[in-house]
């Protein structure tokens, strides 16, 4: 795929942090309960940590135990993209970001209503764009 926002790999990591960089572009994931996003309450968008891109509303987060922030839909589904994923010997589905191809998560159809699904995403590859 061909993605709108284009970095190398070094101007990946001057613009990122370590761990931001392993999971976005590396495909890496935050052990549970860790993330800076897994416990937050806070009101607003979570944007792409990459781009900018507006992915999830705080909205539709809730806390589903895995220790990942979870959201049921996306803002709009339109910004993400979805790939199998074999990579640990199960069949999942990755989301990336349509804008940049960061990888941020996987989604899984065990979500609540309205949706049923529960994307499963790494704070790492969030900011959050509080509303004042």
């Amino acid at each position: 795929m061909d993605w709108k926002v284009a970095k190398t790999n070094e101007e990946w990591k001057q613009m990122l942090t370590p761990e931001q960089y392993r999971i976005t572009r590396e495909k890496g994931t935050e052990r549970a309960f860790t993330g800076k996003y897994s416990d937050c309450h806070d009101q607003g968008v979570y944007r792409c940590v990459c781009c900018g891109a507006p992915l999830f509303d705080s909205e539709t987060k809730y806390d589903s135990g895995s220790g990942w922030p979870s959201f049921y839909a996306p803002l709009d589904p339109g910004n993400l993209a979805a790939e199998e994923d074999r990579s640990i010997g199960m069949r999942r589905t990755e989301v990336r970001c349509r804008q940049c191809g960061a990888h941020l998560g996987h989604v899984f159809p065990d979500g609540p209503e309205p949706t049923g699904l529960r994307y499963c995403i790494n704070s790492a590859a969030l900011k959050l764009d509080k509303k004042e």
